[in-house]
């Protein structure tokens, strides 16, 4: 593949709306000895993106290349790098140096598209220790939406209690994550109930196995409706993407000693931390706040690495769900709901934040 000298690539020159995106040319840069440079395939959008857009997250510097998110091949690799090669299918982890383990304020630096410049570009170098392969069933654009959204619901759900057959698994909402944390519930052998304020989109929920469905319009004492449908023994797990709207009914929803999963802070309303401590020790439950997941990638490559840490506790890696979606390729298949060319990144954003969407946006970068 002929490497171009320019590209083109996003940028934010404003922080105060995703209207001020804007494409601009930059040099291709080849990858230093450990590096890899990728030619980016497709992108998918977060929350995150629109709030880091709206001057609400804190980022690393001004003029941020936007985007956490990519699936794309390799075009060139560095002198030093071994096991990966031109051609081959991969993505990025979300912090490029959180290789294994816990997060750090010095991996969370390098969290692409906020502290580090991001992915809605057509080339770019990663360190090859931040790499993982896509699996061979998914597209470019079905594998640009694992690094956060999927990662972060295997994250939930097999961290350190990891979810088991017959466990009940509450998502709210038909977001992107919420809906990978339906799909791996329901790889993983549990049942899903899921929430929503549409029928349409609930009927999607049914499609994809939820076995039990509330729109919380029409129920909003959706937490007893909940308590009912366990026999009033409530859900091992709770995919929680409301925040403090949402969080109190959660914490009510969840059986004793269940865990909930602090992912988002979407829903509407306040709530009294008094009551939700009182609550939280009620109910004996574990509060997790969840931030994406390693890369582990080391553990393939160097045996070494793989020894010295075996011991770590419960590492939650990329490669790992990688492992789970090929062997349940039509239950975990990403739902991508819309796709953007790269020149309609705006009109992707603003399809995003309507939440009209099922499962992930995505923009599609190359056009080959």
């Amino acid at each position: 593949m002929t490497i171009p000298n320019s590209a083109r690539e996003y940028f934010l020159p404003k922080l105060d709306t995703y209207d001020n995106l804007v494409i601009r040319t930059k040099e291709v840069a080849r990858p230093r000895a450990n590096e890899v440079l990728v030619k980016v395939r497709a992108v998918s959008l977060q929350y995150r993106d629109l709030v880091i857009a709206k001057g609400d997250y804190p980022i690393g510097g001004s003029e941020v290349v936007p985007c956490s998110d990519m699936a794309g091949e390799i075009v060139e690799v560095g002198s030093d790098v071994k096991g990966w090669k031109a051609g081959d299918r991969v993505c990025a982890n979300f912090s490029t140096d959180h290789i294994h383990g816990d997060p750090t304020a010095e991996t969370l630096k390098t969290s692409l598209g906020g502290q580090s410049p991001g992915v809605l570009t057509e080339y770019r170098t990663f360190p090859a220790h931040s790499l993982v392969s896509i699996p061979s069933h998914l597209s470019y654009q079905e594998a640009s939406t694992l690094p956060c959204a999927a990662l972060t619901a295997y994250n939930a759900l097999h961290g350190p209690v990891p979810v088991k057959a017959g466990d009940y698994v509450l998502v709210l909402g038909t977001g992107g994550v919420s809906i990978f944390g339906l799909q791996l519930a329901l790889a993983s052998g549990a049942v899903v109930i899921a929430t929503s304020s549409s029928d349409e989109k609930l009927k999607v929920a049914s499609k994809l196995g939820a076995k039990h469905v509330i729109n919380y319009n029409r129920t909003p004492n959706w937490d007893e409706e909940i308590l009912k449908i366990t026999n009033n023994r409530g859900v091992d797990h709770v995919i929680e993407v409301g925040g403090q709207g949402s969080l109190p009914k959660s914490i009510n929803a969840a059986r004793y000693g269940g865990y909930l999963h602090l992912i988002g802070f979407l829903a509407q309303g306040e709530s009294d931390t008094a009551t939700l401590v009182l609550s939280a020790i009620r109910k004996a439950v574990s509060l997790r706040g969840i931030l994406i997941g390693s890369v582990a990638q080391y553990v393939i490559f160097l045996p070494i690495f793989r020894a010295k840490h075996k011991k770590a506790d419960h590492p939650v890696r990329f490669v790992d769900m990688n492992r789970l979606l090929s062997a349940n390729p039509e239950v975990t298949r990403p739902v991508v709901d819309k796709v953007f060319p790269f020149e309609e990144a705006k009109q992707a954003y603003a399809y995003l934040a309507s939440q009209a969407h099922v499962g992930k946006v995505v923009i599609k970068v190359s056009k080959d």
